[in-house]
């Protein structure tokens, strides 16, 4: 058994060969001309320089939780007994570190691919899709190879130190509490990388459509407007490394919960198997979506809808073959005799809830992409109610991001009770893990969106000809609906993760449960609740301003630099980018803090039972908003493309910059911050509250 230790780590030096691969290729293409180049090397520059203001906040952040943590690991209880391990600030750096550099990665090989998205475009929408695709798969390919990679190495590492490769010494606990530190360190990073590039990027969309679109009748990409560099560099900073660092953080707490409850199994199944199992299936996952990313391909005379049904193949058969090799995987790694809390593990079913949770996640995608998927009922109904002006728009909005948590929360429901069903709360944990395997594969169609949003503002900023900036709207048209399925998919992981962190967490703490009949749990349920609305308020407001000084600076440019609407003068992009960055690294503290501060203060102060009642508020309320926000936001954006394709309604054609059209910008407006800064962070919140819950079990248990 002790050889498998070692298989993780092969399988994730195959990603990080095939990123290297596939870094080379998208490299080598071409670039396009001089003033493509020049735009694109500007929003290159802007995100870059985001990331390293943002990265100096976060270093400071970093460096002093890991001497809180290391420190806290000299404690004794009172009872002699030692409270954690001062290794566990080292963990907690490693995973800052690794969350942060996978983010990176994704995001600048993303400004690459970009230019030669548009460049491709100007001659074979197939090639333009290819070149989006394969730069996203860099994002995806190279959050899950960093994840197994830095988790199983940091596990292999302790599990020498501490237990000398013994699988039943008592320090084996110990191993998993330490190395919970790296999932706290990916969460953290994670939270502050989300909010701060939503910030950002909102701030920039926000300012650009309201002055641009609405005020000065001016296309959404259009160079004469002050915000379009800076909307481009959020589209990256947001939506790539954002989203990159939020899924690298689902992707390590997935896997993590299962060690966790995988630990207390070693004894009964004679290894070290329920705990490399989540390993070794988030392994095999990571190589087969980079195997299914052969089969994506589309033709020159594509539409949205083929293109939808080529990524879709792609995480089809990405799915399937995990769920082929998680079969011989579970008969390999878990004896018949594995026991969990009394409880008979039977191999078989285990493979089971593992299906169950690969097919939850398909479901959600396919869900998401019902209630956002531009031409669906839900949409069209948005698209409507636009029609008779800007309030009837928000209130569609709203009612259909009301509707659509319903069916997603009966079918995480029903794969919850199932996967307990099959196998107690191990199954509730692996099929967690098996619903994240496959994170490499949604993360690089996640990442085609923005990489395929940017080709097309540098289509209509180099005035490029009408056809390149068809090809690309073609390709954005699904990005979008991609990028609400990633955000539905990383909420249903929260989700599962949630009831395994929740079981996790009674183990380590020592208590019978969570009894929400007694008042003082009942009250930390009702404060948990309270608290993913209490971040979201601080999240969209901090949009708010950001984005009142960037539509203040919008209309003194287009005020007072002569020639700027008549195409003879440059606007001052900079000053944009300025305001979005200083906003999203001033703005993104509060929330963090409060995601990390206020779960500690509950658990010292009233004792880990409460804590429980807690984390059970935050997750019921964090996944409905989550839901809720994501797709309302989803579907006021393909609302509003729907009016700049053209829709047909009650015997006239409606077009951009008619009436309905100012109305569905309008919502769009509103759409954008709940679901690219708030709604995304609400899984991250969930997690997180787990995770740090999990820190702070050894504590609370002595």
């Amino acid at each position: 058994m002790d050889s498998l230790l070692w298989l993780p780590l092969g399988l994730a030096g195959i990603g990080l060969l095939f990123l290297l691969w596939r870094i080379r290729w998208v490299l080598a293409q071409p670039s396009g001309e001089n003033r493509m180049q020049a735009i694109s090397n500007y929003i290159a520059r802007g995100a870059l320089a985001f990331l390293k203001a943002e990265w100096k906040v976060l270093a400071v952040f970093a460096i002093i939780v890991a001497v809180l943590l290391a420190y806290s690991g000299t404690l004794k209880a009172p009872t002699g007994e030692a409270r954690s391990h001062p290794l566990i600030g080292l963990a907690f750096v490693v995973g800052a570190f690794t969350s942060a550099l996978a983010g990176y990665i994704g995001m600048s090989i993303a400004t690459q691919a970009n230019v030669r998205t548009t460049q491709a475009a100007r001659t074979s929408l197939a090639q333009a899709f290819r070149i989006a695709f394969h730069g996203g798969s860099v994002m995806g390919v190279g959050v899950g190879s960093l994840a197994v990679l830095g988790l199983g190495g940091l596990f292999i590492l302790f599990y020498y130190l501490f237990t000398g490769a013994d699988p039943f010494h008592p320090e084996l606990q110990k191993v998993i509490e330490v190395v919970t530190g790296f999932s706290l360190g990916a969460e953290s990073i994670a939270l502050f990388a989300r909010v701060g590039g939503g910030i950002y990027t909102k701030a920039a969309d926000v300012g650009a459509d309201l002055v641009g679109k609405i005020e000065a009748g001016i296309p959404e990409d259009d160079p004469r407007n002050p915000a379009v560099i800076a909307d481009n560099v959020g589209d990256n900073v947001g939506d790539i490394a954002g989203m990159g660092a939020d899924l690298f953080g689902s992707y390590v707490a997935t896997i993590l919960a299962t060690m966790v409850l995988g630990a207390e199994m070693t004894k009964s199944a004679g290894s070290l198997g329920p705990i490399l199992l989540p390993l070794l299936l988030a392994g095999a996952g990571l190589f087969f979506s980079i195997v299914s990313t052969f089969f994506v391909s589309t033709k020159d005379q594509a539409g949205p809808s083929e293109v939808q049904k080529a990524l879709n193949l792609g995480n089809w058969a990405a799915i399937i073959l995990t769920v082929l090799a998680s079969y011989a995987l579970v008969q390999w790694m878990l004896p018949h005799g594995a026991e969990l809390r009394g409880e008979k593990i039977q191999p078989v079913r285990v493979f089971g809830a593992i299906g169950i949770g690969l097919l939850v996640g398909a479901l959600m995608s396919v869900l998401t992409e019902y209630y956002t998927g531009m031409g669906r009922r839900p949409v069209f109904s948005i698209v409507r109610k636009s029609l008779t002006g800007h309030a009837t728009n928000i209130l569609g909005g709203l009612a259909v991001g009301m509707e659509s948590t319903a069916l997603p929360i009966v079918v995480m429901a029903v794969g919850i009770l199932g996967a307990y069903a099959l196998a107690g709360l191990y199954g509730v944990a692996i099929a967690a893990t098996g619903m994240m395997s496959t994170t490499a594969m949604q993360l690089t169609i996640d990442a085609f969106g923005p990489i395929a949003d940017n080709a097309g503002g540098i289509a209509e900023m180099s005035s490029l000809p009408e056809e390149v900036r068809e090809r690309t709207d073609v390709l954005d048209a699904v990005g979008n609906t991609t990028a609400a399925m990633g955000k539905g998919f990383a909420i249903a992981s929260a989700a599962l993760t949630a009831l395994a962190l929740f079981a996790a967490y009674v183990g380590t703490a020592r208590i019978d449960g969570i009894d929400i009949y007694k008042a003082p749990v009942l009250a930390g349920l009702l404060v948990g609740a309270m608290v993913p609305f209490l971040f979201s308020s601080l999240a969209i407001s901090a949009v708010g301003r950001a984005a009142m000084e960037m539509v203040q600076e919008v209309r003194r440019q287009f005020r007072e630099i002569l020639g700027l609407m008549e195409g003879k003068a440059e606007p001052q992009y900079e000053r944009c980018v300025a305001i979005s960055t200083q906003a999203a690294l001033k703005e993104m503290i509060l929330p963090g803090a409060l995601a990390l501060i206020i779960p500690a203060l509950v658990g010292i102060s009233l004792g880990a039972e409460v804590l429980g009642g807690y984390m059970a508020g935050v997750t019921a309320s964090g996944v409905l908003l989550g839901l809720f926000q994501s797709n309302a936001g989803g579907a006021w954006d393909n609302a509003k493309k729907s009016f700049e394709k053209g829709v047909s309604l009650e015997g006239q054609t409606y077009y951009k910059k008619s009436e309905p059209h100012k109305a569905a910008v309008t919502g769009d407006t509103v759409g954008d911050p709940l679901k690219d800064t708030s709604g995304p962070s609400m899984n991250i919140l969930v997690k997180l509250t787990g995770i740090v819950a999990l820190v702070l079990a050894p504590f609370l248990s002595a």
